[in-house]
């Protein structure tokens, strides 16, 4: 800890010290041998497991989508090799790009950590279009179907994030701040708590409160693009840059930043389209492949 910290600890007795990260074990279960469950690990297990269950209630829920609980299990494969193949490749290209060029064969040493949000965002999109490809679906019903599982994966996420202390905030007075002693003595926003409020519950609660009911397609699409990129844009001005980045322009823009704004502008585009041209989903006959009856699908648009 900072000396001169606790020196003018000393000197008022009614100053808070501010809270220290606890330091967890980056292991969160010692199975066997080098059989080892990194917390990491278990909160993307549990992102896809809430998204999965999520997806499942609304197929049943809410027929008019035109999925069933088979297919929600399916999509779920689908986003997940997006989101680990597209966000390993973001995390290099847009953070790593030096190193890619030094070693092409870092892009596949996943065992060293990195991910990025923006890559596997880039990866879930390519998901979403084979996938209505390979089930006859319009590419933006299964967009809008996949929006509102998406943000309990970030909670986890940055859950993940604030357990294995990385991606901390920047240094500041606040009461509620951190000290993160693999970093520094300074205290510091808890940037990841931050995020998991606002890109994981705040931006759920809205997402889910804005499907709960027919909207024009492409319409919940372009509500997470921009309440995503709103919520990291408000972040990024309490998180650290990475070290090897920093603020690139204007004294404050970061990385993150920039790979936000085209989320919003796109966003802001797909919620134009989706009310001048509106079209909503009409359930379709269509033979199930388990059963042989039919069942409705989102019709093709």
């Amino acid at each position: 800890m900072d000396v001169s910290r606790v020196l003018s600890s000393a000197s008022n007795p009614g100053r808070t010290e501010p809270m220290i990260h606890p330091q967890f074990d980056p292991v969160a279960l010692h199975i066997w041998g080098p059989i080892q469950i990194q917390w990491y690990g278990l909160m993307y297990l549990l992102g896809f497991i809430a998204g999965l269950y999520l997806g499942i209630w609304r197929a049943k829920r809410q027929p008019w989508r035109g999925f069933t609980p088979e297919q929600v299990g399916d999509l779920l494969f689908y986003i997940v090799l997006g989101i680990v193949i597209g966000g390993r490749a973001g995390y290099v290209l847009f953070y790593h790009l030096d190193l890619f060029f030094q070693n092409p064969l870092y892009l596949f040493r996943i065992w060293e950590g990195g991910m990025s949000f923006h890559g596997g965002f880039l990866g879930v999109a390519l998901a979403v279009i084979l996938f209505a490809r390979r089930y006859n679906k319009p590419i933006f019903a299964v967009g809008d179907f996949v929006a509102p599982l998406v943000p309990p994966g970030l909670f986890f996420g940055r859950l993940g994030n604030f357990i294995n202390g990385e991606l901390w905030g920047r240094p500041t007075d606040v009461p509620w701040g951190m000290i993160f002693p693999q970093v520094d003595g300074l205290t510091r926003h808890p940037s990841q708590l931050y995020q998991m409020a606002g890109e994981g519950l705040a931006l759920f609660l809205l997402l889910w409160w804005f499907s709960r009911k027919p909207r024009p397609r492409k319409a919940v699409a372009g509500f997470f693009m921009i309440g995503y990129g709103v919520f990291r844009t408000a972040a990024e001005f309490f998180r650290e840059p990475d070290a090897h980045l920093g603020i690139l322009a204007m004294g404050f823009v970061t990385q993150g930043m920039l790979l936000s704004l085209p989320m919003i502008l796109v966003g802001i585009g797909l919620m134009v389209w989706a009310y001048r041209t509106p079209i909503f989903e009409t359930p379709v006959e269509t033979p199930s492949s388990k059963t042989g009856k039919r069942k409705k699908q989102g019709k093709n648009a």
